[in-house]
């Protein structure tokens, strides 16, 4: 098959490049309609049970998440300077497109009872500005005798104030989220300058905005280090310009093409898909190393350019299809999960990891074929005097010291498992970040201050119509709030039952003593003048659903990951069947906190799932390929280790299993095994040459593949190494640890594999090793140079072609 691919791409290679060019435009050409998400992706599928209970909840009582709230920690906050720039401040915000109201201290109201209208008015605290120092101060007492806003708006232990935007859902979904969000910092920044106090950002609004403008500003960065990588280490290994462009060339269309594809089929840019572009440039620079190492020796052995070029495409593209084929693998198991992000991810990775293989097996052979042939400095690289003492170094090790081979990683995999012993899996909404960064200092401070930012929802169905109204039932919600308000994770509440407390207040005359819940004889006064009243007590669509049957508890949480949210969420529960009982009402615990919570560990456990098929996926192309169980193990081992190494690892140093942590394996296990299958086919074609003389042909394989193996490495382990440059603590990990994986996976296979050849010798390389069901290129074999012609003209304009054993310089 594979003389017919290389026979077919040397003579219509002007057609296909036409082909590719004219693919590289429409791609380019849609590639800016690509854009960026400022949602969290959701991980969970639409049938599960968590997503649907929040879907049911936003639609009875609405999301209540397009809020950004600002806080200041200001022991003067009301000296009526700082008040009244406060209070500036919220009406210059008020003008912002986008801004739909705000709640803070300064613009809160106070109920008042209207016995004319038999109904409750409402009425600003403080007016639009203070006229004196003693006016604001008996103001503030006013302030804080209303229990209804402690906690709430303001922790006055710790002097700490918060403004509560609610923004436009609308403009969120449009690109002018950021000027909005800017232009609230803008405003922030000039209250800074006046007071001297410190402005705080949060919510979850404001937390995906200015987390997709950091994905933004690295997708760019990390595109032109990956780049800057290749060019560098391409260039110290090849010397040459021609071997730096044309690899580059290469994995620039790769990355037009992912940028296409992506906006044709409408997928946006977020952290995980962002890192494709420039994965696709570390995964396929190894590609061009084959190809053109390959070209270069065999051109040094014989002296001619087209059959140097189509044996380059029939031994390299055969394996070079085969180690994309697995890489790819790796990416496409995400295909199976439920979660849209992965799908979309192993989708756009897979997809284009396989056109970057078929466009460097277009790309580099046809250039060739308009090159010079490559002269003597050009094959420098091949006399690599450090790689060679490198692999000799491999090579005396694997042949004397194969015990100490043995012990060394049996003891490694030993302490890899004890490692694995130490791993904790969880998983937080801003962990990626670093402990330094302004929007996690920044939640840190609003959890300290206000017990969190995460709502957390909690719906009580009493599965009768208006059964929330029965005081019976308000009194189980105030003990169930009450009990829930202890625990130190969690805000005060906000229910049905705190309008219900603030209206009695304002029903005795707005005396604090009186905030507590009605009694069965109020409740008739109060709803009476609840019912008649406009505004926020009258319309009480927020707490209540529209038959009265359901009521929320809404609360703010702490950022408390994934482990301690599950035993956060089991006593919430334990706390609800204690107060209703199951058989007469349903409790259900929702909210973004907990969708993101169980989507993370629905991640995980994907992910998990995604790297076993992985392993089997690939086991079986093993299989497939070398048609010996025997072998299929020993090509596993040299992979397997440095995974289980890696893990080790992450016990030892406290790195958790996380989404973004886990995702390292699937990827490493694909990238690494890549190595395995250059070396045995290059094992089993020096078999057939050296009449199945098994420690001669792990020699040669080693020496030959070895170079390639080390060079890619190095391409690789650098080129993912750019990753810990991010500031998002999932993407340094990825980085860090897919370096590493690959690093004792490259030592691994060029250590362990040959010893375990050498060692096992025919009871591993047994006849059906010789004979697989997918064939890798017999060394021996060429196409007949009468089959091919490549064509062209001479200097003088006379035609000519390449058929002989002479190279010609073939100017089209």
């Amino acid at each position: 098959m594979w003389r017919r691919i290389a026979r077919f791409i040397l003579s219509y290679r002007i057609a296909l490049s036409v082909i590719l060019l004219g693919i590289t435009i429409y791609m380019g050409f849609m590639a800016p309609h690509v854009q960026l998400s400022y949602e969290y992706a959701s991980l969970l599928p639409k049938k599960d049970t968590v997503y649907q209970e929040n879907q049911d909840f936003i639609k009875k009582f609405g999301a209540g998440s397009d809020v950004i709230v600002i806080g200041v920690q200001d022991s003067n906050f009301f000296n009526i300077d700082h008040f009244n720039r406060w209070d500036e401040m919220a009406a210059e915000l008020k003008k912002i497109d986008g801004v739909e109201g705000m709640l803070s201290v300064a613009n809160a109201y106070d109920i008042y009872k209207d016995r004319k209208a038999h109904k409750f008015k409402f009425d600003s605290i403080f007016p639009s500005r203070a006229q004196s120092q003693e006016q604001l101060d008996t103001l503030v007492e006013k302030l804080h005798t209303l229990p209804f806003y402690k906690g709430q708006l303001y922790n006055e232990k710790t002097h700490t104030y918060m403004m509560a935007i609610t923004v436009s859902k609308a403009l969120m979904a449009t690109p002018k989220r950021e000027k909005m969000v800017n232009q609230i910092q803008e405003v922030g920044n000039q209250f800074e300058a006046d007071t001297g106090v410190k402005v705080h950002y949060s919510g979850m609004p404001y937390i995906r905005v200015v987390t997709s403008q950091k994905i933004k500003r690295e997708f760019l960065m990390f595109i032109l280090a990956a780049l800057a990588v290749v060019i560098i280490i391409l260039f110290s290994f090849f010397r040459s310009f021609k071997a730096v462009i044309l690899p580059v060339t290469v994995v620039l269309i790769g990355v037009i093409w992912t940028l296409g594809l992506m906006a044709i089929l409408g997928y946006k840019i977020t952290l995980l898909t962002g890192m494709i572009p420039p994965l696709l440039i570390v995964i396929g620079v190894p590609n061009c190393i084959f190809l053109v190492n390959k070209y270069h020796n065999e051109y040094k052995g014989h002296g001619n350019k087209v059959k140097a070029l189509q044996r380059t495409i029939m031994k390299i593209g055969n394996a070079t299809f085969l180690t994309n084929l697995t890489t790819a693998s790796g990416f496409a198991t995400f295909l199976v999960t439920s979660s849209s992000i992965l799908r979309e991810f192993g989708l756009i990775a897979s997809v284009n990891i396989m056109a970057v293989f078929m466009t460097s097996l277009i790309i580099i052979p046809t250039a060739f074929t308009f090159l010079e042939p490559p002269a003597d400095k050009d094959m420098r690289h091949l006399d690599n005097n450090f790689i060679g003492k490198i692999i000799d170094k491999f090579v005396y090790v694997t042949q004397n010291h194969r015990q100490g081979i043995y012990i060394a990683f049996i003891v490694i995999l030993l302490l890899s498992i004890v490692g694995i012993t130490r791993i904790k899996s969880t998983g937080y909404m801003v962990d990626d970040l670093p402990k330094d960064d302004p929007i996690y200092l920044d939640l840190k401070f609003f959890e300290k201050n206000f017990d969190g930012l995460m709502p957390l929802e909690i719906s009580i169905d009493t599965e009768r119509p208006n059964g929330v109204l029965r005081t019976s039932n308000l009194k189980k919600i105030d003990e169930f709030s009450t009990a829930l308000s202890q625990y130190k994770d969690l805000s005060p509440s906000l229910s049905l039952v705190n309008v219900l407390k603030f209206a009695k207040q304002a029903f005795y005359n707005g005396k604090e003593k009186y905030y507590s819940l009605p009694s069965y004889r109020e409740q008739s006064f109060i709803f009476s003048y609840v019912g008649k009243s406009e505004g926020k007590i009258g319309d009480l669509k927020s707490f209540v659903d529209s038959t009265k049957q359901e009521t929320r508890i809404s609360f703010r949480m702490k950022d408390v990951g994934t482990t301690r949210m599950d035993d956060l969420l089991s006593r919430i529960r334990k706390e609800a069947a204690k107060i209703f009982p199951p058989d007469k009402y349903h409790v259900s615990v929702t909210g973004a906190s907990v969708v993101f919570v169980k989507g993370t560990q629905y991640l995980v456990k994907s992910l998990f799932q995604s790297l076993g098929l992985a392993i089997l996926l690939i086991a079986t192309f093993m299989a497939l390929m070398f048609n010996s169980r025997r072998m299929v193990f020993l090509s596993l081992v040299p992979n397997v280790i440095p995974l289980l190494f890696t893990a080790g690892i992450m016990g030892f140093t406290g790195i958790p299993i996380k989404a973004s942590t886990i995702l390292v394996f699937s990827i490493a296990f694909g990238i690494s095994v890549d190595n395995t299958i250059h070396f045995l086919a290059k094992y089993r074609q020096e078999l057939r040459l050296t009449n199945w003389n098994i420690g001669k042909s792990v020699v040669l394989a080693l020496r030959e593949t070895g170079f390639s193996m080390i060079y890619t490495s190095f391409v690789l382990f650098f080129g993912f190494g750019i990753f810990s440059l991010s500031s998002f603590g999932g993407t340094v990990a990825l980085g860090i640890l897919v370096s590493l994986t690959l690093l004792v996976a490259l030592i691994s296979n060029l250590i362990l594999l040959p010893a375990l050849l050498l060692a096992l010798q025919r009871r591993a390389t047994t006849r059906y090793f010789e004979e697989p069901f997918l064939e890798i290129f017999d060394e021996e074999e060429d196409i007949e140079q009468d089959e091919l012609r490549i064509e062209g003209r001479d200097k003088n304009g006379n035609l000519l072609s390449e058929t002989d054993e002479k190279d010609k310089t073939i100017d089209e």
